[in-house]
């Protein structure tokens, strides 16, 4: 039995049309399978249950046409064995989802050529295609069991992963156990248990007392902690989010370019990183981090730490002695800890700033709706591919599909559409870091640090690598 901890809430729904949060993705990574899979160690794109796939053109000679031949004898938890069935389901689900339709946008329609061959026809050449349909949210499902399953469905999902759900204990844990038809090479432990503690002191003690073999979540603060037991591991890794503080454009003074850049100037994120995230993954750049390619991170002209141009730009734009306004940010300690300073190097400058603490899902709905002035979160390229890092600042994905800054601007909404579509790799580079010239000038994010993964275990737990994108598979694990 393999005990994992997770200091985060446990999900509402294990249902990947209806879940895009870790929580619920932490938990389906293990039960689900996808079309294809992003490797951990390359952040290459590799055959999931399709084996083998190929792109043919249209009648215009574009590469709208992706075939995707499925591998045999994959097997549903229920018994039943993968279709292409269940694949068109499945992607015409994620199509008409209001939560994770952006990934299935791109499709026009599925077609099924025979039981193991489906043919995907997109509205356009889409690139990152396959990376998309890597995602966990993008998993297969089986069409009889959500049927049969209807609103409960996700609270008892079926899919062809290494582990099959078990039981759900509400607000404490998951249960899952080997699937011992499982296409792939099975898992060395038979059973999971995954806790959910909310509290990061509370976790990591049940971790150091021998309750927990796994700790998904390390808070930086509790590194040298976790470093200085002997009975225990620390796991890192950089990864591909990006945390940082967003910027309503649709409320005053947001609104105003000089007053971004007042606050960019005002705050010493060098510090932040060093006091409140304890060294633990480095200054934020650019709006892509430096682990995934096309990252302009480090050509970027950047906003120095200067308390006396912040004041400058502030009495420029109008605001000579400064204003108040509300940063809001999850329950998260270290988000917390990162407003309190920001409030107090902003006071330095004339801005008075309240902090407002909110629970997740009110947090993301407020969020969504633009009830915010200035907010703290993360953000990331989780497919591997730049567009999906880059999307959010499309005018296209305004609310829910995570533009919560409202930047709207012709230029980069055409660059990342080019992109999207534009074969050769120089070019395609080429428009990203044009994008991200042009959002990093409009300043709508004030850039916090890129992301590193901090993951505890017991010592004699082995075979566990870090996947950057998140939603880290269980199933290498063994006990030495």
């Amino acid at each position: 039995m393999l005990w994992v901890i997770s200091s985060g809430v446990q999900p509402a729904s294990l249902d990947p049309s209806l879940s895009n949060d870790m929580p619920s993705s932490e938990i389906m990574r293990q039960v689900y399978d996808t079309l294809f899979v992003l490797d951990s160690l390359t952040m290459t794109i590799k055959p999931g249950v399709a084996e083998r796939y190929e792109y043919e053109s249209d009648a215009n000679g574009q590469p709208t046409r992706l075939r995707m031949f499925l591998k045999q004898g994959v097997m549903f938890h229920n018994g039943e064995e993968l279709k292409a069935s269940d694949v068109k389901f499945s992607l015409e689900r994620a199509k008409a989802s209001p939560v994770i339709s952006h990934y299935a946008a791109p499709i026009a329609s599925v077609e099924i050529v025979n039981d193991y061959e489906v043919l995907v026809v997109l509205h356009y050449p889409f690139i990152p295609i396959l990376n998309n349909l890597a995602q966990t949210v993008m998993s297969i499902t089986n069409e009889k069991a959500v049927k049969d399953g209807g609103d409960r469905y996700g609270q008892n999902p079926i899919g062809t992963g290494p582990f099959k759900f078990v039981n759900w204990v509400a607000g404490d844990r998951i249960e899952l156990t080997r699937w011992d038809n499982y296409y792939g090479n099975a898992p060395k432990i038979k059973d999971i248990t995954v806790r959910y503690i909310s509290d990061p002191a509370t976790a990591l003690l049940e971790l150091e007392t021998g309750g927990a073999d796994f700790l998904l979540g390390v808070q930086p603060q509790d590194v040298a902690r976790v470093e200085a037991d002997s009975n225990l591991q620390l796991i890192r890794a950089m990864g591909v989010h990006l945390h940082h503080v967003g910027f309503n454009f649709r409320k005053p003074p947001f609104d105003n370019l000089k007053v971004r850049q007042a606050i960019l100037h005002a705050v010493d994120t060098a510090a932040i990183v060093r006091e409140v995230y304890r060294g633990v993954g480095t200054p934020a750049r650019g709006p892509l981090t430096t682990t995934i390619w096309a990252s302009a991170a480090n050509i970027l002209p950047q906003y120095e730490y200067n308390p006396a141009k912040a004041k400058a730009l502030l009495a420029e734009a109008g605001y000579a002695n400064g204003f108040t306004a509300t940063i809001s940010t999850n329950d998260n300690p270290s988000r917390i800890d990162a407003a309190v300073v920001i409030k107090n190097m902003l006071e330095q400058v004339g801005i008075t700033i309240n902090i407002d603490i909110v629970e997740w899902a009110a947090y993301i709905d407020m969020l969504n709706r633009g009830g915010h002035d200035m907010y703290v979160i993360g953000w990331g390229a989780t497919t591997g591919d730049p567009d999906d890092g880059l999307n959010i600042f499309h005018t296209r994905a305004f609310g829910a599909p995570g533009n919560r800054t409202f930047l709207s601007d012709p230029e980069v909404d055409r660059l990342i559409d080019a992109a999207r579509m534009e074969i050769n790799p120089a070019v395609r580079e080429q428009m990203y870091i044009d994008a991200q010239k042009i959002i990093h000038a409009q300043a709508p994010w004030l850039y916090l640090l890129e992301n590193e993964h901090l993951i505890a275990a017991r010592n004699n737990v082995k075979g566990f690598v870090i996947n950057p994108a998140g939603h880290q598979p269980l199933w290498p694990i063994y006990f030495e």
